[in-house]
């Protein structure tokens, strides 16, 4: 088992589980498909429309509204995630530990997801996330986002003073050069080496539960949401902090006399 968990080090550095993982079908989120689904049980269909064209904040949704659904999302996302990864374990042996990296790649795939869905919630536009192929940009900013639910140092401050461009109206291609080279690529950088590292502690813990019959999927999926929703619940209060995500900052522009409910 040793040497089967060694070659999982070996082999899923996290580069290529973060590639593998933007494979994963369903990893893709329509951003306006998803606003829709989650903001109509709240808005009256004008405000929804509104908030896929511009944001939720712009459209006059509250932060109440918006932080009951990113909870909502977080939470059955977390058992998704939690679910799959106890049943990747429960069988047991030597043999499971081959399971470990679709177990690894399946959590990765459901950040990637969150992270998605919450930038959306929270004011961010649509990112171009594609199963077939990810360019550097998009890869660098999905990263700037694991910082924040990881606690690497910068990241919410790099991450706000993007956010913070958009919300003053300008196109997300300018926004992004607000972020410049030499400013996100070192936290990016420092990303990627934070979240490898605990990605090896995971391997490691995977591998160690998958060996242990019927006990190893519940030490695994304790595992799994230990790592998932703490990471979730701190990029969720970071972006509720932002400008992007306020309603109040928009009082200047007109907003839709509809109302959600609450």
């Amino acid at each position: 088992m040793a040497n089967a968990v060694q070659t999982l080090k070996n082999e899923l550095t996290f580069e290529n589980v973060l590639m593998a993982a933007m494979r994963t079908p369903g990893v893709k989120i329509n951003r306006a498909k998803f606003l829709r689904k989650e903001l109509i049980k709240y808005c009256p269909e004008q405000i929804v429309v509104e908030a896929i064209n511009s944001n939720p904040a712009k459209a006059g949704i509250s932060k109440e509204i918006v932080n009951k659904v990113s909870k909502q999302v977080i939470d059955y996302e977390t058992t998704k995630v939690t679910t799959i990864s106890v049943a990747a374990s429960v069988p047991g042996g030597a043999a499971a530990v081959g399971a470990v990296a679709a177990d690894i790649t399946s959590y990765f795939a459901f950040v990637l997801r969150t992270v998605q869905e919450l930038a959306y919630l929270y004011g961010f536009e649509q990112f171009d996330l594609s199963e077939d192929d990810v360019d550097s940009e998009t890869m660098n900013y999905m990263l700037l986002f694991m910082g924040v639910m990881f606690g690497v140092q910068g990241a919410a401050t790099a991450l706000q003073k993007f956010a913070n461009t958009l919300a003053k109206h300008v196109a997300k291609k300018l926004a992004q050069k607000a972020l410049t080279k030499g400013t996100i690529y070192p936290i990016v950088k420092k990303v990627a080496v934070n979240v490898g590292i605990r990605m090896t502690k995971q391997i490691f813990a995977d591998g160690v539960a998958s060996t242990i019959p019927i006990l190893g999927g519940a030490l695994s999926g304790g595992l799994t949401y230990a790592m998932f929703k703490p990471g979730c619940m701190k990029l969720r209060k970071n972006l509720m902090s932002y400008n992007l995500c306020d309603p109040d900052y928009y009082r200047n522009v007109d907003i839709i006399g509809a109302t959600c409910e609450q």
